[in-house]
């Protein structure tokens, strides 16, 4: 790597971590971030819809003791970061120089796809990291042959696997490597069996884990097929794949798709190239989100800046300006990723281009990080003067049962400024962590709108309060309700009993 590569992966880098600096700044906590957080206090082998690791990380930045959105973005930034620099490396490791490693590293810049996925706490982020970790030594191993880069390649490819499950698309790709004598010889005499063994031995803990849980990832793939994926087109997938990487990438990833095949070192890149298309099509036939794909977008786009070097740019010097000016132009639409404007100026001006109409509610805001700073503050004051209006004996043993493992979370995270009791929730990898014994005479319940929801379980269930959210995306979203619910009819193991198979609800 030359002091030049060195520079332009710098400013890349700066640049990237800045634009989700100022979207911190300008956002809240999305949802699902609010259970991943609460993680960090129930370290285990496996949770309800996710691998372990987020567990590990969560715990780490938990330290901090802090609700703060930097402390709990922390491992999130270090991983785009590390994404930027690894699909560098990879861009070079294929041949690229100054120009690839420019225009690849521009093209993750202005995609709304790198913005959000990377900005938040979840395990998407990790699951690209670890996906192009495994990449790079893929590259390595395919280009030298050397035993190291094939135990790196099944040690990243397994902690990602710890991150998130989608990256066995990933994995099954790899079995590409046996359709090209040269890749499949080497693997052989590199004694498979025994990465095989190993990889086995680091993943049973979790394996187990979802064997002795009745594995709840198949409980909960089951439940997205039902409510969602079933009812997305694999063309309107794409559709969105290319909205999400920036049509204007387009100019890379097209010829990419023709350069990986064609390429005169087609002994290094053939086995790439199948790898990539394998993993994308198995992903197509499992319709999966068309997030899934970010990864294999992050893996195509050095063959694009690559060609654009080696087959235009080097013969006509000029051609890399207006590509660049292209590029650039893209960068516009960076705010449809991350909100890296206020909310105010997003209402006024990139907001139509997505408006969604809500019965009843006045906008309908894709992502509800752009307004959960305030969200959290109003529910969190309802709550404490609901609490603090109740009798001193109810207040001693009360907890709060939120029906979302959000609003749980928000509460678990939020609720030690308002001095609220702690919260539990039936729903999602919440279930794992419920209270046992006798449940306490009062309890506070906060929902969204779910109609009778909680008298099946209570003597006395009193509506007091009903927070209107004018941002919603959908109508059950559009109020949240604070319930006192008096006199329960069981206590906390029963509880847990009546929600096993309504955990994904």
């Amino acid at each position: 790597m030359t002091k030049q590569n060195k520079l332009i992966i710098a400013f890349f880098c700066i640049i990237k971590l800045t634009l989700h600096l100022i979207a911190d700044y300008h956002s809240g906590f999305q949802g699902d971030e609010l259970l991943h957080i609460e993680t960090g206090k129930h370290l285990a082998f496996g949770y309800m819809e996710f691998p372990p690791l987020i567990g590990v990380l969560s715990f780490i930045q938990n330290i901090f003791n802090s609700n703060s959105l930097y402390i709990h973005h922390l491992f999130s930034h270090i991983s785009c970061v590390l994404i930027v620099i690894y699909v560098a490396k990879i861009t070079i490791e294929l041949g690229g120089k100054n120009k690839a490693l420019f225009l690849t590293l521009l093209c993750i810049i202005i995609a709304p796809a790198f913005g959000r996925t990377q900005q938040l706490f979840q395990p998407v982020v990790f699951g690209q990291l670890f996906w192009i970790l495994g990449f790079y030594q893929l590259v390595r191993y395919t280009k030298y042959r050397d035993q190291k880069y094939l135990t790196y390649l099944t040690f990243f490819a397994l902690i990602g696997f710890l991150f998130k499950y989608d990256i066995l698309f990933f994995i099954l790709g790899l079995s590409s490597l046996f359709f090209f004598k040269r890749t499949r010889e080497t693997i052989l005499k590199h004694n498979i069996v025994l990465h095989i063994a190993i990889a086995l031995l680091i993943v049973s803990p979790n394996i187990y884990w979802q064997y002795a849980n009745n594995f709840p990832v198949l409980q909960m793939f089951n439940r997205l097929y039902e409510t969602q994926l079933d009812k997305i087109s694999r063309i309107d997938n794409l559709k969105n794949l290319i909205l999400a990487a920036n049509p204007i990438s387009l100019i890379l990833i097209f010829p990419a798709l023709f350069y990986m095949f064609k390429s005169n070192k087609a002994e290094l890149y053939k086995p790439l190239a199948f790898s990539i298309t394998l993993s994308f099509l198995l992903l197509i036939f499992s319709n999966g989100k068309s997030y899934y794909f970010f990864p294999i977008i992050l893996t195509i786009l050095p063959f694009g800046a690559i060609f654009w070097e080696q087959k235009v740019i080097q013969n006509h010097k000029w051609v890399m300006f207006p590509v660049t000016f292209l590029l650039f132009l893209g960068s516009i639409i960076i705010s449809f990723g991350m909100p890296v404007y206020t909310f105010n100026h997003y209402l006024n001006s990139i907001y139509k281009y997505e408006k969604k109409d809500i019965i009843g509610g006045k906008y309908g805001v894709k992502y509800d990080e752009y307004y959960t700073q305030e969200k959290w503050k109003i529910t969190m004051s309802e709550l404490k003067k609901v609490f603090d209006s109740l009798p001193k004996n109810d207040k001693q043993n009360c907890k709060i049962w939120g029906k979302h493992y959000a609003q749980a979370g928000a509460v678990n995270l939020f609720g030690k400024e308002y001095n609220l009791p702690k919260a539990f929730s039936y729903h999602g990898s919440y279930y794992s962590w419920t209270p046992s014994g006798e449940m306490p005479n009062t309890v506070i319940a906060l929902s969204y709108q779910v109609g009778d929801f909680f008298n099946p379980y209570f003597e006395k269930v009193t509506l007091l309060k009903s927070i209107y959210n004018p941002y919603a995306d959908n109508e059950e979203e559009l109020y949240q309700r604070i319930y006192i619910c008096k006199n329960p009819k069981q206590n906390f193991e029963k509880m847990k009993d009546l929600f096993k198979h309504r955990i994904f609800e």
